[in-house]
């Protein structure tokens, strides 16, 4: 009894096992990797799309505080109040300070201060240098060369871990008709003010945004450290600077966007806790479906495996009995379309067996016959006289070069007929064995024959049954050139056909005659021992051949001739 493992059985679980396992890992990847793409997209999108909105808002926030300082800068109260020091003027500025800082509550204080170090502000104690000539402050000259927010010096002296205490300061330059400098205006922002537009962005559990500026300074960031750690702020400024997208890596979407009206860049990064949470369920799930899936296999494989090898059993068990000798059997056509068509195959095969068995019987007594034939062919006694008689008469004339090559062919003729006791032989070999024939019959007809031989070198190691091209060449040699008055030729040829099969050309200009003698004298010669009879024409010789190739490759190969009187001969011999 053969091991279970390697039974048809024990392969079709296997296999039906492992393509079940590929199928559902191959179906659970791609599906995760397709939705985890999906969800990364929309979250990389929705992280943008935050970053984006949070920037917008700084924007018009910095728009209208640029509004604001405007209008109190080219206010005509302001102009008439710096250059003339009116009271009437100052508390018309006085009060519009007061609806500006009214008007946004994150606005700590408005400053106005002429270049003469003259004040009107909310504040009563201001903490910044002034002098006489403002022109000799460095932060009031950069105040007026700039017209974007940033952390001025005039207003921070020391830098305090308080962020309650820091302001963003926006300067507006003020100046009369004639161009010429009166002043500045300075608002100064709470630092929360920029805060509640920043903090509330969906950025996940560890994600941030920060502002830095030009120079690489810290304008914003959640975390105070950041703006007095040289290390932390090395890493945000590298970060402001990479590709902006998604860093596979660190697991973390980094997007910057500038903000217009300031030399300010904010920076958003997004842990992106969404796509990992919803990666570790589709990781999940996937293990638990397919968890399920694996089992259910492993429960119905065994069954399906053996529904489909139990025909196939039941065909073995009647093939062990045919090979017993009991042909007296059939097998039932169920299962699958193959394993039907199996078993009808078989039945019918039982059937040809025994139609076979006694056609083998028959097709053996005749290849006895034929083999006899071909035995009578090998050792041709006319042949061998004729060739001898030849031989004497060269050495009677003492042509010791031609005694010694036609003894020399003949030898290596009758070699090549013998060859063992072998059936069969190669291409090459019955070309050859032709060959030595011809050598020999030119010997003896001279100048009345002349030949050409030739084979395609790829066919040289083909194996055919021998002897099938001497009894053709004879045949031409005999009843066709002899029988011509003059000189003839003989050409034998062997190629592939278009169908591929392998064709022998026998082609002569001898006499030529009249197929239908040919066909009339081998069935008269069928009526007697084959080496009693020959007919006029040789169709012994060419019977046999054609019998002995329908017999080896049946009845669509053998032997064809072309003839006519006068016309010459064209013998065509075809095997697979």
């Amino acid at each position: 009894m053969k091991p279970f493992f390697r039974s048809l059985q024990f392969r079709i679980l296997w296999i039906y096992i492992l393509i079940s396992i590929l199928t559902v890992g191959i179906t659970g990847s791609v599906l995760y990797v397709g939705i985890s793409r999906v969800v990364m997209n929309q979250s990389v999108e929705s992280s943008q799309m935050a970053i984006a909105k949070g920037g917008t808002y700084v924007e018009m926030y910095i728009d209208r505080l640029n509004v604001l300082s405007t209008m109190l800068a080219r206010n005509p109260e302001t102009l008439r109040t710096l250059a003339e020091k009116n009271k009437t003027g100052e508390r018309d500025v006085l009060q519009f300070i007061q609806n500006v800082l009214i008007s946004d509550p994150f606005i700590q204080s408005v400053i106005v201060i002429g270049k003469d170090g003259y004040v009107l502000s909310n504040e009563q104690k201001l903490n910044m240098r002034r002098s006489s000539d403002m022109m000799e402050e460095p932060w009031y000259v950069a105040a007026i060369h700039s017209n974007i927010p940033a952390l001025t010096s005039a207003r921070m002296q020391k830098f305090s871990m308080d962020k309650d205490n820091w302001v963003i300061s926006l300067s507006q330059e003020v100046k009369d008709e004639r161009g010429q400098n009166l002043g500045v205006v300075l608002l100064d922002i709470k630092y929360k003010g920029l805060e509640d537009y920043l903090n509330g962005l969906e950025l996940g559990s560890k994600g941030y945004a920060f502002i830095i500026n030009s120079k690489h300074e810290m304008v914003y960031h959640k975390d105070v450290s950041y703006f007095v750690d040289s290390d932390k702020q090395k890493q945000l400024i590298a970060m402001s600077q990479q590709a902006q997208g998604y860093d596979l890596k660190e697991n973390r979407l980094v997007y910057q966007t500038h903000l217009k009206g300031t030399d300010w860049t904010l920076v958003g990064v997004s842990s992106l806790d969404g796509l990992q949470q919803i990666r570790m369920q589709l990781m999940k799930s996937f293990i638990m479906v397919g968890a399920a899936l694996l089992l259910l296999i492993l429960v119905t494989s065994p069954w399906i495996a053996k529904s489909m090898t139990r025909p196939i059993h039941r065909l073995e068990q009647a093939m062990q009995q045919v090979e017993s000798g009991l042909l007296a059997i059939s097998v039932p056509e169920t299962g699958v379309t193959e394993v039907q068509g199996l078993a009808r195959h078989f039945n019918s095969m039982v059937l040809e067996i025994r139609q076979l068995l006694k056609d083998i019987e028959t097709k053996e007594r005749s290849l006895r016959l034929h083999e006899l034939s071909v035995l009578h062919s090998q050792i041709n006694p006319h042949f061998l006289y004729n060739t001898l008689d030849t031989i004497v008469w060269m050495a009677e004339f003492q042509d010791t070069e031609r005694v010694i090559s036609t003894t020399k062919a003949l030898a290596e003729f009758f070699q090549l007929s013998l060859s063992g006791g072998e059936e069969f032989t190669t291409i090459e070999k019955e070309m050859a064995h032709v060959s030595k024939y011809l050598i020999i019959q030119k010997e003896r007809y001279g100048d009345k024959l002349s030949y050409e031989l030739g084979y395609d070198p790829a066919l040289s190691d083909l194996v055919i049954p021998k002897i099938i091209l001497q009894p053709m060449v004879e045949n031409a040699i005999y009843h066709g050139i002899r029988e011509k008055n003059g000189p003839g030729s003989l050409e034998i040829s062997c190629g592939r056909t278009v169908e591929g099969s392998v064709q022998f050309i026998i082609k002569d200009d001898g006499a030529g005659f009249d197929p239908a003698i040919l066909e009339a004298g081998t069935e008269a010669s069928r009526q007697e021992p084959v080496p009693q009879v020959r007919s006029k024409l040789g169709g012994i010789g060419i019977h046999n051949v054609d019998e002995r190739l329908k017999l080896y490759y049946g009845q669509n190969y053998g032997v064809t001739i072309t003839s006519a009187p006068g016309q010459g001969t064209e013998v065509k011999i075809v095997i697979p």
